[in-house]
């Protein structure tokens, strides 16, 4: 088996998930870490046992041995980080955003194209084995046409203006938060599911703490809720908190979502139910292993994950067999499987999100920018 050569960039929350994804396939090398210092990067690195590392990532391009990159930094970085990585002739893995400009993310895809490099924008919650399942009975026509989708994406780890993050600053994330953060995720799901693409959005977003208390050191994602710093730095605050979106998908169907990072009690509660003429589907990220069904004339049933059960084309998403949980770092996996058969044959079929699913959620995050401004429908 030859052994793939990958780096990953960022020390944080998702650098570590990530490098635990990746010693899962075993086929892939992580050949360095590249950290916003050189301590960070050798700590990181020491931490998770990776020989080399620097706090310049273009030393990492610089080695031709090195094939791909894991971009896992603050946002305001992807689009530089993507860029030089392609023009490297690296294949490159992008945590979503893939920019914070409509602009810069199409730059990125006509380069990819360009170079005819693997590139994938890292949407890994559709890799949920019951979504891929949902996605596959609608296909089967199960659902019969769909009328309607609803649902949130709910967090409470922001629910304090004590609570703080990088995501919260524009400087470091771009102009949208909670929708950037989370809200694509689940507008992403619903058209995988779905089939069908948003068409026309109207939203409402929302910032309830117009100031937070800034800590005076770094806070990694999701570990903000239980620090008590001595001393705080009171910065206004000009990324929203929850937004409401009312949708028009195809030309038809209709939705409706909120997403939250202020919900006391949800964790991480991506939640999406579709409606169709025949029959409906309901599925928690907080309950991963159970898909609910719903039907008119018998009883509804709550399906566990166990791939003997599931469509024939979904079973590959499930790599354990009935009444073995696969949850959230199991989705890295599947992407990362998916993302280096490409990498490693370049005519193999392309099984995942790439920029241009990047570059189509910033698209609809533009809309709903533009939306909420105007207080009006909006086109996709």
């Amino acid at each position: 088996m030859r052994k793939i050569r990958t780096a990953v960039f960022g020390t944080g929350f998702m650098g570590k998930v990530h490098t635990e994804g990746i010693r899962r396939l075993g086929n892939v090398e992580i050949a360095g870490i590249a950290g916003s210092s050189e301590e960070k990067a050798r700590a990181f690195a020491d931490q998770v046992g990776v020989e080399r590392s620097t706090g310049d990532y273009r030393t990492l391009l610089a080695d031709k041995t090195i094939e791909a990159v894991h971009i896992c930094t603050p946002n305001v970085l992807h689009f530089p980080m993507a860029k030089d990585s392609l023009l490297a002739g690296k294949n490159v893995l992008c945590e979503k955003p893939l920019a914070t400009s409509v602009a810069d993310a199409q730059t990125l895809v006509d380069l990819a194209k360009e170079k005819g490099l693997a590139n994938c924008t890292f949407q890994n919650l559709r890799f949920y084995p019951l979504v891929q399942n949902m996605r596959r009975l609608r296909e089967a026509g199960e659902f019969g046409d769909i009328l309607a989708v609803q649902g949130t994406y709910s967090q409470d780890w922001l629910l304090y203006d004590t609570d703080w993050n990088w995501r919260i600053e524009k400087s470091s994330n771009g102009p949208s938060r909670t929708f950037a953060d989370i809200g694509t995720h689940w507008c992403d799901m619903v058209e995988h599911v779905t089939g069908l693409r948003i068409a026309e959005l109207c939203a409402d977003l929302q910032t309830f703490h117009k100031t937070r208390k800034k800590p005076k050191g770094s806070v990694e994602t999701f570990t903000g809720k239980t620090l008590q710093p001595e001393d705080y730095t009171e910065v206004p605050i000009d990324t929203e908190d929850f937004g409401a979106v009312l949708l028009r998908l195809g030309d038809r169907a209709r939705g409706a979502l909120t997403v939250s990072q202020i919900s006391a009690g949800r964790k991480n509660r991506l939640f999406i139910e579709i409606y169709g003429t025949k029959g409906s589907a309901a599925w928690d990220q907080e309950k991963p292993d159970e898909l609910w069904l719903g039907h008119r004339n018998e009883p509804n049933q709550i399906v566990v994950k166990d791939p003997s059960l599931m469509q024939d084309a979904a079973k590959s998403y499930a790599d354990l067999p009935g009444g073995h949980s696969e949850g959230y770092d199991d989705t890295f996996k599947q992407v990362f499987r998916r993302f280096y058969k490409s990498v490693e044959d370049r005519k193999a079929p392309v099984e995942y999100p790439q920029f241009v699913d990047g570059l189509r959620q910033l698209q609809i995050l533009d809309k709903v920018l533009e939306s909420t401004s105007k207080h009006a429908w909006v086109t996709v």
